[in-house]
């Protein structure tokens, strides 16, 4: 499934999308914790630096404008301090602030983070101070705010609503956005407020509630993704949307539909460092996708994929294509999955060389597999961050002139062997006498071969070099070959015992 993902993202283009919803400045302020209070038994924060992040609707189109698509803001900020950077943030980063309105009569919504860290450790969140207001836009902030946006939703592929509760998601402005885009047939995915009126968000699309806003909306509890789905279709009938993705943080992704059938995408088990803007990374992996035609079930794999590596970091940081292709082709697979053609390996190759992943491959026959492989396999994948090992066919062995009866074991199970290593990260395998024909398709960055050669005399050296890549001979375990130990399995009787290790015989003298 990864090869059809690795697929989907390096054809999501760049979309327009249109973000509306509650812009918040996320302040952090990071310093050591290492001391309490003389006054009270409280902990002192040693501030040390100060950064500014776009939170809200306006870490969505941050997110976004990290996964490449085109974005126009709308919503409203303070016309003070805060508000002005925020602008100039997401102006500098290529967001169209045309309807980016600001309201004197409000200020900019603040969240401000205190985060310590003791004997240089890991910080962690201490405190959290906000300065919002929470009332409905008046009558000529909405007016504006639709006149800036209505005109212009045809251009825009898709439309995320992104509500937390500040007031800019009144009913007028939610209706009037909905009703104008399914007017253009332009996909509306709204990801909601937990107290939120669901009412105000039907027709729409799609909805990304996580758990808790799932069974507050519903009036039910969500315990197991059982649960998640007959909520999910209680909210598919109700707002007259044409699917659900119920996040379930652990647990992965619940994709509801009205009538067809439910799914869940289980999401893989990661080092949980903050999950402060996972909600609007799942909203723009699901966006910039929805945009681009991508089916909903993918939809969910990578809102699922997206959502996890963005808890893996402090605070809110915008995940690129390359980070998530890089995450796609290395992560969770099983020894299965190392197994591939020549088409998907291709995939795999060029989202490694777009996350700047230096690709080393070998090949060979792997008929028995012994020690000195291993030794050889384990030395090429430290040259580089990951291993292809190119495997002869069964077909391909016997053409090599190979003793009679070679290969021992199947192209099946020598891929099987190989695939179990952890030095390899993938098989392919070749049915040609040489693999000229994969090394000029995958281009790697370095061609490896054990055993007794020197670079000029490996294989597919002409190929490697023509595009400028490398060639390293890793040399021989002494002592050690399928030859010699075939020999010696054949023979014992005429044989005398040779170790097969670089180890000192144990044996005793008699």
């Amino acid at each position: 499934m990864s090869y059809h993902l690795i697929d989907v993202v390096q054809r999501l283009g760049r979309p327009r999308i249109l973000v509306l919803g509650d812009l918040i400045l996320d302040r952090y302020i990071w310093g050591d914790a290492d001391r309490i209070s003389q006054e009270a038994p409280v902990i002192l924060l040693c501030e040390q630096r100060q950064e500014n992040r776009l939170g809200g609707a306006a870490n969505v189109a941050n997110m976004l404008r990290g996964l490449e698509a085109e974005v126009t803001m709308a919503g409203v900020v303070g016309a003070d301090a805060d508000g002005q950077l925020i602008r100039q943030d997401l102006q500098a980063i290529g967001v169209d602030c045309a309807g980016l309105i600001s309201d004197p009569a409000r200020p900019t919504t603040l969240k401000q983070r205190y985060l310590g860290r003791v004997q240089h450790r890991h910080p962690h969140q201490m405190l959290r101070v906000d300065r919002e207001v929470r009332t409905p836009l008046d009558a000529d902030v909405t007016q504006a705010l639709l006149e800036s946006i209505l005109p212009r939703v045809p251009e825009h592929q898709c439309v995320l609503i992104s509500d937390y509760a500040k007031g800019v998601c009144t009913p007028e402005v939610l209706s009037r956005l909905i009703a104008a885009s399914r007017d253009a047939d332009v996909p509306v995915i709204v990801d909601p407020a937990c107290s939120a009126d669901y009412r105000h968000y039907s027709a729409a699309t799609a909805i990304t509630p996580n758990r808790l806003e799932t069974s507050r909306a519903t009036r039910r509890a969500i315990e197991t993704p059982e649960d998640a789905i007959e909520a999910g279709r209680a909210l598919c009938r109700q707002l007259k949307l044409k699917h659900v993705f119920v996040t379930l943080d652990s647990d992965g992704i619940v994709l509801v539909r009205p009538n067809g059938p439910a799914e869940l995408f289980p999401t893989r088990k990661r080092e949980v460092y903050d999950i402060t803007g996972a909600g609007d990374m799942v909203l723009a992996a699901i966006g910039i996708g929805a945009a681009a035609g991508v089916a909903p079930a993918d939809l969910a794999r990578l809102a699922n994929i997206a959502g996890g590596l963005e808890v893996e970091q402090i605070g809110v940081v915008a995940i690129s294509r390359k980070e998530i292709l890089a995450d796609l082709a290395s992560g969770g697979r099983t020894s299965n999955d190392k197994i591939c053609s020549a088409d998907e390996l291709q995939q795999q190759v060029a989202a490694r060389k777009q996350a700047r992943q230096r690709v080393v491959f070998t090949n060979g026959c792997f008929d028995l597999l012994h020690v000195g492989h291993v030794t050889s396999l384990e030395q090429a994948a430290r040259e580089g961050d990951c291993l292809i090992v190119a495997l002869n066919s069964d077909e391909s062995v016997r053409r090599l002139n190979k003793a009679a009866g070679r290969p021992l074991f199947s192209q099946k199970h020598r891929a099987t062997m190989l695939a179990a290593l952890e030095a390899v990260d993938y098989v392919v395998v070749f049915n040609e006498p040489t693999p000229h024909l994969l090394l000029s398709h995958l281009k790697p960055d370095l061609l490896v071969k054990g055993g007794t050669y020197c670079p000029e005399e490996i294989v597919g050296r002409e190929v490697v070099e023509s595009y400028g890549g490398q060639v390293k001979a890793l040399g021989v375990v002494p002592g050690v070959s399928t030859t010699e130990i075939l020999r010696q399995l054949r023979s014992p009787a005429d044989s005398p015992t040779v170790p097969i290790s670089n180890e000192p015989s144990m044996r005793k003298a008699g």
